[in-house]
């Protein structure tokens, strides 16, 4: 196992930034990080990389317990790197950015060109090797930062946002690189993102995050909502004024609530008699995830459901054809 945080808190003055009573990364993977601003990811991003240590509990790394005491993080600290959401670069050419951390590991002088042009190469970055580093686009940048941090031999490479502040070319070559780098060269590979559909694209696992905690459904279904009683006395939650939700809590008043895409169920007819938290919707949007397909339906309010191509084939389901979706109460989770 790459990394294990066993009852890990970090907390900023009175406030509670992350609370994971577990969690573990396999080695060799792409992760990904997900979760709306102020979800922890960044944080969790910083305890991974040893820049920052729990406040409690544990955090183990291939297998050992990681000591914060004894300045015994130099070590760790070579084996992982960071590429920051805006990195720095030397205001020198591009060469001479690369060859900075080969120069710290005493990479012999006639290795350090090859090196240098190699790394280039893999980001498709050569023809920029004489130009000032500090003058180039922020796609061009996060391409140059990933080559600095691959002269570095690192076994765990963390990227924060890696396409946030880039243009839609640079950010499909930034996802390729991603993907070469963990596929050709072995390293694992964690990053964060808000993105679904690029976590989807690039993630052999994905973690979910919502207000520092581990979530079990992705945050774009979570919505505000009000809990009432019904008519037969049973509650139930109008979810933004729009939808109303069959639910089993003692809980009333203004609540959120998380709806989990992988337990909603899809139909292409109504059934009668309709079962509880049936939606007619129309589908807006179809998006490939490897094993599945992503499907973003509105029900007068936007809910992502995940549906397996076998299902979405024999139904022949396409953009802005009706469908049913059923809410069962275990998708269902008040947060």
């Amino acid at each position: 196992m790459l990394y294990e945080l066993h009852n890990l808190k970090k907390i900023y003055g009175n406030r509670t930034v992350l609370d994971l009573p577990h969690l573990s990364v396999e080695a060799g993977r792409i992760v990904g990080l997900l979760g709306p601003n102020g979800a922890g990811k960044t944080t969790l991003l910083e305890i991974f990389s040893f820049l920052s240590g729990p406040t409690f509990g544990e955090v183990w790394f291939q297998g050992k317990k990681v000591d914060y005491e004894n300045n015994r993080l130099r070590d760790l600290r070579r084996r992982v790197v960071v590429v920051q959401q805006h990195p720095i670069m030397f205001t020198v050419p591009v060469e001479k950015n690369l060859e900075f951390p080969l120069n710290i590991r005493k990479v012999p002088k006639q290795r350090r060109e090859k090196v240098i042009d190699e790394l280039l190469d893999l980001v498709g970055m050569r023809e920029f090797k004489h130009a000032r580093a500090h003058n180039l686009s922020g796609g061009e940048t996060q391409r140059i930062a990933i080559a600095r941090a691959l002269a570095c031999s690192p076994e765990v490479i963390l990227f924060d946002e890696p396409t946030a502040s880039v243009d839609v070319e640079n950010q499909i070559a930034i996802e390729r690189i991603v993907q070469e780098i963990n596929q050709d060269k072995n390293i694992s590979v964690i990053f964060t993102t808000h993105d679904m559909n690029q976590a989807a694209r690039l993630a052999d696992e994905i973690v979910f995050l919502f207000e520092g905690r581990l979530a079990k459904s992705t945050y774009e279904n979570i919505f505000s909502g009000q809990i009432l009683p019904g008519e037969n006395g049973d509650p139930y939650c109008l979810v933004q004024n729009k939808l109303k939700l069959g639910i089993t809590s003692g809980k009333t008043g203004p609540v959120r609530i998380a709806i989990d895409p992988s337990a909603i169920k899809v139909s292409q007819a109504a059934h009668y008699p309709p079962p509880a938290n049936c939606f007619k919707g129309r589908l807006v949007q179809l998006t490939d995830e490897k094993k599945k397909v992503r499907a973003l339906v509105d029900v007068g309010l936007p809910l992502c459901v995940l549906i397996s191509k076998e299902d979405l084939t024999a139904m022949s389901l396409g953009v802005g054809s009706s469908i049913w979706l059923t809410c069962p109460p275990d998708s269902i989770e008040i947060i």
